[in-house]
């Protein structure tokens, strides 16, 4: 893995424990030469992933909707950064620019980007792990409600292994690395789906 997209909250949390764990993030993906491909914003746990990745040296590319470059929230320190018209644009621009999407804590944005990369990866619009960082135990009711939707069979087995959840980076980025594609739906047919 070269790139990861990480998908994350661009809120600051009361708790100092989020940012600094962003900040870690940031810096560990650097030490390993990972580049982080992220939304450009240099405010809350974004921010924070970006500057603990530039302050290791790492490689930071910001990608941003025009909206959000002209509120001052735009990061100007990244290596890249990228100006989109839309969301839409920014997702397909995480998407191409990444070997994978690490997700950390975050909002209503956070699990629209998370959802976005596990369907597009049932789908077979891409074949890039989509790992969970579940620090805190933040993603404990996300990660129970997936295992619902597994059981309901409204996940099929053979994408139950999408999302890749740890509650230690390391191991996530270990898991992350040995990811093997699944059969997409794309690829099956009619009597598999």
């Amino acid at each position: 893995m070269k790139r990861l997209a990480v998908y994350c909250g661009s809120a600051s949390p009361e708790d100092p424990r989020y940012v600094g764990l962003a900040r870690e993030v940031g810096r560990t993906l650097a030490e390993r030469g990972i580049g982080v491909v992220y939304g450009g914003g240099k405010l809350g746990l974004m921010g924070a992933v970006a500057s603990g990745a530039l302050a290791a040296g790492g490689e930071v590319i910001g990608v941003i909707p025009e909206a959000l470059v002209s509120g001052e929230v735009a990061n100007h320190d990244c290596t890249e950064l990228h100006v989109v018209k839309g969301m839409h644009e920014r997702k397909a621009a995480f998407t191409e620019l990444s070997d994978g999407f690490l997700t950390l804590p975050g909002g209503v944005g956070t699990m629209d980007e998370l959802w976005e990369a596990v369907s597009w990866a049932q789908l077979g619009y891409h074949a890039k792990p989509v790992g969970v960082l579940n620090a805190f135990g933040f993603y404990d009711g996300l990660l129970e409600f997936n295992r619902k939707m597994i059981q309901t069979g409204f996940i099929r087995a053979a994408h139950a292994g999408i999302l890749i959840a740890e509650h230690d980076l390391d191991m996530l980025l270990t898991r992350m690395a040995a990811h093997e594609p699944h059969r997409p739906i794309f690829a099956m047919k009619l009597d598999e789906l």
